[in-house]
Formats: structure tokens, sequence, C-alpha cells
């Protein structure tokens, strides 16, 4: 692989110029692969996304559940095998947790966690032959936001951006405090400076997104909260839309709703985290809110906001969960709602208190209350979809129909997903359409001219 090499980084030294990233998780892991993508390309290398020919491999592990524990190490097995002679650095979170077992997989050669993912260029640099470097520490004594910002994303229409780090939460069942560690606020002016150069390159949406984003500026000497961030990138011209990903419900208090209610560009779509529609299995799950608190906080944001799009999270088969209290979440779902839901089967996580509770559900109940719900969930989102049908809206067009030839599809503020004729529409338009017709997870529309 001479051909490959370069003289590179202050060391002096041939080092290998392609690389391939491969991600698994969250958007805040694709948000934070999109920045260490940049970071390499910075300095020269060929960096190439889930591709199997490469001379360094990093790996952007998850450890939300064991099975995002297994697939990081199948993609690090299947690394070594394409190149046995790669580097291979594993980051983010499951090397957080576990740096120990991952380092003592065959091939790895560099461990970072969730932290410390800025140096990366310069480790894989400086690493020599035989070594094997860990720079995991203690992440509950990081105070600071690690600045990776993104000034070339692929694609022009939305971009995520990164503006929160860490949890304070501690449900229950959910291992990312201890991965991820306390909360931590990007500065103001790096979220605005960011923006703007997104909305220079094209950019009409951003979509704000952390681990804890509702978290954001707690942690700040400033006492700037998300409201303030929210008040400033509304004032950005050229950027058309702000969405705002998963949200805790305590959140809209009145007078956040009350200030939110003046900028324009926040898209009517809330991801409001719900995890049950049970109180007893919310104080197991350690939720800091009742179901009745739930519903006032929705009955407010729809006095606000009358055609929002509510979507949500939901876990089944949580330790202890009996059929009352499954039945007891169904109804709650159901009244609320919602215009989509995602559900997930309750998976232990080691290291979590959840974990060891006792009255664990066998995997058979829990699979027929997830497909319960999920019949429920698409049932809802026809529902809210239909509401739409024959009104006209606008919609962000991103990208050609992978599922209807000759169609652009992309999505109204509310979320609905749109398809229409890529005849009279380009990529990054913002247009004008009628909804014509409700289909399979879409709706077919007619760009008005």
């Amino acid at each position: 692989m001479e051909e490959n090499k370069s003289i590179i980084g202050d060391n002096k030294r041939d080092v290998p110029k392609t690389v391939s990233i491969f991600t698994l998780g969250c958007k805040v892991n694709q948000y934070e692969t999109q920045a260490i993508r940049e970071l390499f390309e910075g300095k020269g290398y060929d960096v190439k996304l889930n591709s199997d020919t490469a001379d360094i491999y990093i790996i952007n592990t998850c450890t939300v559940t064991n099975i995002g524990d297994r697939k990081s190490r199948q993609f690090i097995r299947r690394a070594n095998r394409n190149n046995p002679d790669a580097i291979i650095a594993v980051i983010g979170c499951y090397a957080q947790i576990s740096p120990e077992e991952v380092l003592s997989i065959e091939g790895v050669n560099i461990v970072i966690g969730t932290d410390a993912r800025n140096k990366i260029v310069d480790v894989v640099e400086r690493y020599k032959p035989g070594e094997k470097i860990n720079l995991v520490d203690d992440i509950m004594k990081v105070k600071r936001f690690e600045e990776m910002s993104v000034k070339n994303i692929k694609g022009k229409t939305r971009a995520f951006l990164k503006i929160q780090e860490g949890c304070n939460q501690y449900c229950s069942y959910c291992i990312i405090p201890y991965a991820r560690g306390p909360i931590r606020s990007r500065s103001r002016m790096e979220i605005i400076e960011e923006i703007k150069n997104l909305v220079d390159e094209g950019f009409k949406e951003v979509v704000l997104t952390g681990i804890h984003v509702a978290s954001y500026g707690r942690d700040l000497d400033s006492k700037e909260t998300l409201m303030d961030v929210l008040e400033e990138v509304n004032s950005i011209d050229g950027l058309e839309r702000i969405r705002l990903s998963s949200l805790e419900p305590t959140l809209f208090t009145d007078k956040f709703l009350q200030r939110l209610s003046g900028l324009d560009k926040i898209c009517r779509h809330f991801h409001l985290s719900l995890q049950s529609g049970c109180d007893a299995t919310l104080k197991r799950m350690n939720r800091r809110y009742t179901t009745e608190q739930y519903r006032n906080i929705v009955n407010k944001i729809r006095r606000v906001y009358p055609e929002i799009a509510l979507t949500t999270d939901v876990i089944v088969g949580f330790p202890g969960e009996t059929e009352e209290e499954f039945d007891i979440t169904y109804n709650f779902v159901e009244e609320i709602g919602f215009s989509e839901i995602h559900v997930f089967k309750y998976s232990p996580r080691e290291g979590t208190p959840a974990a060891g509770y006792k009255n664990q559900v066998d995997g058979v109940t829990k699979h027929r209350r997830s497909e319960k719900l999920i019949e429920l969930g698409k049932q809802l989102k026809k529902n809210y979809y239909t509401m739409f049908i024959g009104e006209n809206g606008e919609v962000l067009f991103e990208t050609l129909s992978k599922k209807v030839e000759g169609y652009i599809e992309g999505y109204t503020d509310n979320y609905l997903k749109i398809l229409a004729s890529s005849d009279n529409i380009e990529e990054g338009e913002l247009a004008t359409v009628n909804l014509k017709e409700l289909k399979q997870g879409y709706i077919l529309a007619e760009k008005i001219l």
C-alpha cells in the first residue's frame, strides 16, 4: 500500500492515507462522525463511510443496549479481517464504558471514549506499530463541551447540529449518563457561527440535537437557556426552519411555550419522550413526570400549536410490567394520539439498576406487546396524515425517491413525508404543494405553480 502513503503531521513519518468510518447509534454519533471525517480530510486523508477497504478504520460505537456492543464488536472484527495491517481506532460510548474489553479485541490499536475525539488524527499519526493506546478517562470529571464543529455536511437541505453533551437524568434503564458523563453545553457563539456557515452553504433547516437537549445551559455560568439559543438562531437570515431533537416533556413550561410561540421558524414537530403511559412503570424507570403531568403538557402544546406533530418513544416489557400496566400504556398512547411512535422492547443493560430488577419480562411477551403497540402506531400515523389530505403545505425537498421512480421526497415542517414529481422540483427546494393522496407511509403531492 506504499502508493497510499504520504508525509503528514509534525512527526514527519509515513502514515496511511485511506480512512473508513463506521458509525452505530444515534444522530449525535452521526454528527460526531462527520466532525471526525472533516478532521481527517483537513489533513489530506481520503475518507469514506462504511468502506471495507482502508488503511485506517474508525469505529464510532454505541452502547445503549447489549446489541449495540455486539454490533460494535462485529464491525471491529470485520475491519480486522479486511485489512489485518490497518490501524483500528474504536471511539464512542462502548469504548467509554468498556475500554479494556475493546482494547483486547484482536486488531484494535487505539481506544478513545466520548471525550478527546478531536485529537484522533494526531493520535493516529503518532501511532507506532504494536502499540495499544487507551485514552479513555473518567468521563464524570469532564466539565467542558468538546468542540467538534462541522463545516462541510454532505447534502444541502437539513443539517444536524450538536449543541449539548451528557445527561444527569439517570433513568433506571439507561447507560448513557455513564457513557457520556454530566451535562455540558456548547457556547452560543459556536452554535450561531456554525449555523451561519451552514446557511451560507445552502442549508435551509437545522436540527438541534444532543444527549439531553432540554438541559442546555444548566452548566453555564452565564445562565443561558435553550430558549436564548433558539431566539438567536431564529433571527439568522436565510434559515427557514429550526427542528428540535428528542425533548423532555417538563421543558414545556408556560414561560417556555410563550416565548417559543413567538419564533416563526420553529417546526410544528416535537419528539416528546414518554417511555411508558403507566405511572407505576414510570416510577420504576425513574422518569420525572406522571401521566397526568404529561397529558397537561400535551394539552398546553396543542393550544399553542393545534396541528402539532407529536412523536415519541415507548418501551414495552420493562421489568415488572404487568398486562394491566401495558394496557394502561396502550390506552394512554391512544388517548394522546401521537403522530408516530417508536416502540422498543426493553433490553437489560448491564451497569444499570433496571438490569437487576426482579420480574424481568420474557421475550415472547415483549414481542407480543411490541407488535400490538406498533399496530396502534401505524393507525395513529394514518389518522394524523389523513387530517392534511387536500390541504396545501410547504415542503423542503431533500432527495430523489428510492421508492417511486421519477419522484422526489421531503418533509413538511410538521414532519409529513411527501413525494412529488421531480419534473419541476429540485433537491433543496422549499416548495408549496397540494397534498393529494395518502399512500403507505407518505403523501403524494403536486407542486402549486
